[in-house]
This record gives structure tokens, sequence and C-alpha cells, in this order.
């Protein structure tokens, strides 16, 4: 009787599936001529045909000259192993190697008359006359992906555009399955980083680095983008393809690491991974291993590995909320389309304010507006009863006495994020008693942190972020970078820009406190909580409406 065959291992194709890539190029160092031809027989069995479907792609033929290709960039890559570049992420390096040996020939008279299948418009010729093999709006995320170690390329690689599970980078790299869990999250969160980062360093304008953290952590969480920053992503191409480019990490990772690695014929070899199946694997929206997907919709496996290496829950991010009126053209892959009536928002909003239109600024006048009778003051540390958006008169605390901050449109209060320390953030959160919640406002414009006094709010030492920072820069040319007005609508103006005003990231508790464009929103307005009658208990200080002319 023939004995059955036993369980194919998780990476089948050459070699002890236990041997790491690295180990199988070590012979090639080191070895005999007859130990080398082996090792490389090996590799070449784990990534051949990887290597031959992109040159398909790229040729736009099959036969023999896409396997010449191949055994080109074959050997180009094994001749670098041979003198010591390690045998970590050769799947990606060798796709690019198939790339760059085609453009390389396409461009030589000789060989395209021996080889004439190079002359394709779809193959060799075009890729020649490209101008750029990658596009434009995949800069960010190519220069962050080429920024990481190679073990975090294999790892990204590997799970997110061959939708390969985790077992088999892990085989690759010599790791056990649970130490390539840790590294892959590590490394997704390094990408991520570095695609902020990268439109940090590399953005046209002032006024783009301001914006880097205003999209960011909204796509992160799934949050609303701030109206103003819709309005900067309509007019702003290179900020907009950042916002897409940070969609995608979450969304449909390996159509994004595919198109700005790869970019010629991405797409088409993402299609043929025997990992993607069906349109899930196509678009982008698989799950992670757990089950449910970060979109919050249940879909398929990929390969065991899938897409879904992304961070956002319930539902549909901010970009794909306004993606539909930025351009009719702009497609969003994995993200979605947005709504036409963002559209008409967009349109909408007027000219930016420049805070020259009446309004008062009490800080810095002293006045103290008179509340309006009418209003109940809740002692319990609830908001008044009011409708959100409201305007409302706010009273200018009394020097040196705490206070709490809840902003208006999400309910929440201002509070630090972890020990009070210079350089920590500052969030939103479910208001309480705790000292980090509390803060007192000098008659200069200082909102010293109750928890320690020596730290005050800072709006421009981290850009687009509010961070505490060290009251002492009150005496230096950073005077104002810590120093704001308070409104009698309760908008809290850097004097560093006073167009623009403290807001929340997003309503929900742990958003980040940024610095906006004002808008005169209720997410840019602060109601004061003054010390009451019981030192420990706090009340609203702020009318629930203004008062009316005459009162």
């Amino acid at each position: 009787m023939t004995t059955p065959r036993p369980p194919r291992p998780p990476y089948p194709h050459g070699g002890d599936p236990g041997e790491s890539d690295e180990s199988l190029a070590a012979p090639l160092r080191a070895g005999s001529d007859a130990e080398a031809s082996r090792s490389a027989a090996l590799l070449m069995a784990r990534h051949w045909q990887p290597a031959t479907d992109y040159a398909v792609i790229c040729l736009a033929t099959s036969g023999p000259l896409a396997h010449m290709v191949t055994a080109a960039a074959f050997h180009q890559v094994l001749d670098r192993l041979r003198f010591g570049e390690p045998a970590v992420a050769l799947r990606p390096r060798l796709l690019l190697t198939v790339r760059d040996t085609i453009v390389d020939w396409a461009a030589a008279d000789r060989i395209t008359d021996a080889l004439p299948g190079l002359g394709k418009p779809a193959g060799g010729r075009g890729m020649r006359a490209a101008k750029s093999l990658t596009p434009e709006n995949r800069a960010l995320a190519e220069r962050s992906f080429h920024a990481l170690a190679p073990l975090e390329q294999a790892l990204l690689w590997h799970t997110a555009v061959e939708a390969e599970p985790v077992a088999v980078p892990a085989v690759l790299l010599g790791l056990d399955e649970a130490s390539a869990r840790a590294a892959l999250e590590q490394a997704r969160e390094r990408f991520r980083e570095g695609c902020v980062r990268a439109h940090r360093e590399l953005a046209p304008s002032a006024e783009c680095r301001h914006y880097n953290r205003l999209f960011d952590v909204p796509i992160r969480r799934g949050g609303d983008l701030l109206p103003d920053v819709r309005r900067h992503l309509a007019s702003c191409a290179y900020c907009r393809h950042a916002a897409e480019q940070l969609g995608q990490v979450d969304t449909a990772p390996g159509a994004l690491l595919a198109e700005a690695v790869l970019g010629w014929g991405a797409r088409r070899y993402l299609d043929s991974r025997p990992g993607r199946s069906g349109s899930a694997a196509t678009s982008g929206t698989a799950r992670r291993p757990g089950g449910r997907r970060r979109g919050g919709k249940r879909g398929a496996a990929v390969g065991g590995g899938g897409e879904g290496t992304g961070r956002r829950r319930g539902g549909e991010g901010p970009l794909a909320r306004v993606a539909g009126a930025l351009s009719p053209k702009l497609v969003l892959t994995g993200v979605g389309v947005a709504s036409a009536g963002i559209l008409v928002t967009v349109l909408a909003v007027g000219a930016w304010p420049g805070g020259r239109d009446g309004t008062s600024q009490v800080a810095s006048t002293g006045a103290k507006p008179a509340a309006d009778p009418r209003t109940a003051q809740p002692s319990d540390g609830t908001s008044p009863s009011a409708p959100v958006g409201t305007p409302t008169a706010v009273a200018v605390p009394t020097a040196g006495h705490p206070f709490r901050l809840r902003n208006v449109g999400a309910d929440l209060c201002l509070s630090v994020k972890g020990e009070p320390r210079a350089g920590a953030a500052t969030t939103l959160a479910l208001c309480s008693g705790d000292t980090v919640q509390r803060w007192t406002y000098d008659a200069d414009g200082l909102l010293h942190s109750a928890a320690d006094p020596q730290l005050c709010l800072d709006s421009h030492a981290d850009p687009g972020v509010v961070i505490l920072g060290t009251c002492t820069d009150a005496g230096t040319d950073r005077a104002d970078d810590v120093r704001y007005d308070l409104t009698v609508r309760g908008e809290l103006l850097p004097r560093w820009d006073r167009t623009l005003a403290l807001a929340a990231a997003d309503t929900r508790p742990g958003s980040d406190i940024v610095a906006a464009f004002r808008d005169r929103s209720s997410g840019q307005r602060w109601l004061t909580d003054t010390p009451s009658a019981s030192p420990d208990s706090l009340s609203i200080s702020g009318a629930s409406e203004p008062p009316r002319q005459g009162a």
C-alpha cells in the first residue's frame, strides 16, 4: 500500500522548510563551487516563479524572453549575495532587478535587434519611454519602504503584496511565527511613520508641513477631517496624494506597496499572486487572520495574511468622505468614494478667518463679559444644556485659580496623555477631577498645567499638534508659542498665529489637540470650569446663549 504523503511545509519551495534565505545563501560566500551551485538552485526554486510572472507582465509577452530576463536578474542578485549583501527581502529586490534589466536591455539597440520582443509599446519600449516607472502619488510610500530594515521589508512584502500567511516570511527570515508576527506589527507602524515623516521632509511649503499631523491623526483613527484640512487637500495635490497614501496604509497596503516599489505593472502583479483570490484580494479589503475587517464588515481571508493591516474601525475613514469632493477622477483604491454632498460643504466654506471680524479677545483686553442670568450654572461638572454650536460668552478664569477646558463639540475635557512632562501630548478625555485636566491662566496668556505649573501648553514645538512645553520659553523668542488669547466665544488663539485656534482632531476620547485654522466651529470652542464653593468641585462658567442686546 502506498504511504500517504506528509503535509506540505508552510513554504514548500526549495530545501528544508526551516532554512532561511540567509542560511541558503551562506555557501555562496564561503563554500565550494558545487555547494554554491546547490544554494543558488534552492534560492531560485523559492523565488523563480514570482520573478518570471513579473517579467511576463513587464514584457507583455511570455516565453523564452521572460526566462532570459529572470535568469539575468538572478545572476545579478546572486552575485551581490556572493560579495556580502544579506539575503533578506530577496523578493522585492529580485522584482526590481527584473524591471531594471528590461529597461536596460530595451535601451540598447543591439539587444532590441536580437530580441524584438523588447520593442512592444506595452512592454520594454513603453518602459524605456516612461518618464518614471513609479507614480508621483506613491513617492512617500516608496521612500518609507526603502528606509525600512530588510527584515521589515520582507515581512510587509510577503504578507501585504504576496498575500501569504506570516509563516512564509518567518521561514524565509529564520524566525519563529510569534516573533515574525510581533516584528510585522512593528514594521507596519514604522512604515506609516515613515510616510508621515517623508511628507514633512519633502513638503513644498510650510503650510503643507503644518497639515502633516492634521490629516494623519484623523485618517489613522477614522475620524472626520477638519474643514480647513479638506480645503487644503482640495487645492494641494502634494498633500492630497499624501492623505491617499496614508489611507491606503490602513485599507490597501498591498496595492500601495506594489505601486510604490514596482510601479510598472503593479496591479497585474498583484492579481497574479496565488494568495489572492476573488474580488476581496484585488480590491485590497481583505481581513486580518482574526476574522473582522478593520473597516467593520466581514470579508474573506486572503492567503491567511490578507490586506487588512490598518487600525481603523467602524466604517469608512475621513479620506473616503472627502475624496469625491476633490476630483471626479480621483480614485482611492480600498478607501471608497465620498458622498457628492461633501463637495457642497467644501465649496460653501468661506474665506479663512483672520481674526479681524470684530470678535473681541477677552484675554487681550482683560474685560470679563457678563454671563446671561437666565443660564443655569451646573455645579456637578456637566456642560450646559444648550445645543452644540450655540454661541457662548465665556468668562476669563481668575489668574492662579484652576479650571478645566471642556470642548463644546465633543463634550470632553482637555487632558494630558500619560505623565505630565515636557513633550507630553494633550488629548480629549472624559471629564474628571484629575489634576491633569486642570489648568491655570495668567494675565499674560500663559496656560499652565495644574499638575506641574512649570509646564504650559505649546502649540508650535511639534507642528500642528499641541503638547506640554516649559513655561520658561515665555522669556525667549518662542514666547508667543506658549501664550493664548481667549475670546468671548471660548476660542483659544495662539499668539504666534491668531488665524489658528486650538481644536480636537475628532470628537472621541483620546483625540489629539491640534492647532487648526480658525473656523468658529463648536470643536474650536472651550467652556471654562471655574472653582465653586467646594474646593474640589468644578462648575461650568459660560452662558448657554449670548446676552441679548441691552440686557
